[in-house]
């Protein structure tokens, strides 16, 4: 199944608790601490534009790019709204191809990364990503951490009853392969007062800190800072969430 078809038009509703504005606060944190020079961003995994947006409205030019052209649309849809103009490619980014280089910064937010199960995959990323960024140019993105993928996750369900929308969530880890695979039902109540159901499977790769920062340092990286959960201080055992920094 395609992953970010059908929920790409709930998924804003679903995640209308996440603090964005935090989210654009932290990025803008990370800048200031590298006294880094960032007026444009290339930003992966850009979904439907919670942070795009917000960051273009700050002046910064930025080109988005995502692998769903149905999160895209809804990104096109909402810019408009708010009278931005984006810049948003369709593509995998696992086969990343981006033609302008000396880049300010790239970016990729809310665990992006982890929808690329393949080692070799990712690495070719941060390769391409480090050709793409100018001379201290800077490289910043999260993941799920190990630990919340193998263990909050894990084996686990999960389900909400909202008025228009209900959906359950079962997942399932492989403790070999380090993945784990998220399992979406979703109803949703169409004009009749009637549930329409629709299904996806998600599949993420649970990597550990160790793991990123070899292909980093493989890719050409060397100046590399590591922080958990939205702090600038090193991650925990139980950090949920962790931030990459990396200088060309």
């Amino acid at each position: 199944m395609d992953q970010y078809r059908d929920f790409a038009f709930i998924y804003d509703e679903l995640m209308n608790e996440v603090d964005y504005n935090g989210w654009v606060k932290y990025i803008e944190d990370i800048i200031k601490n590298e006294n880094a020079k960032v007026q444009n961003i290339l930003e992966l995994a850009c979904g439907t534009g919670n942070l795009t947006i917000p960051l273009t409205k700050k002046n910064y030019d930025i080109a988005g790019i995502d692998i769903s052209e149905e999160m895209l649309s809804v990104a096109r849809e909402k810019a408009e709204k708010e009278g931005v103009e984006l810049v948003l490619l369709q593509q995998d980014i696992a086969q990343l191809d981006f033609d302008i280089t000396n880049l300010d910064c790239v970016l990729c937010a809310c665990d992006g990364f982890n929808y690329i199960t393949y080692d070799d995959d990712l690495e070719n990323v941060f390769t391409k990503t480090y050709e793409l960024l100018k001379e201290d140019g800077v490289f910043i993105f999260d993941i799920s951490s190990f630990y919340k993928l193998s263990t909050i996750l894990g084996n686990n369900m999960y389900g909400e009853n909202r008025d228009d929308i209900a959906y359950m969530w079962q997942n399932y880890f492989d403790d070999e392969e380090n993945l784990v695979e998220m399992e979406l039902a979703f109803f949703i109540k169409d004009e009749f007062e009637k549930f329409e159901r629709f299904e996806e499977v998600h599949q993420q790769r649970a990597y550990t800190e160790d793991e990123i920062l070899d292909m980093l340092k493989s890719s050409g990286f060397k100046n590399i800072k590591v922080y958990g959960d939205f702090t600038f201080e090193a991650p925990k055992q139980d950090s949920q969430r962790i931030f990459f920094v990396c200088k060309k």
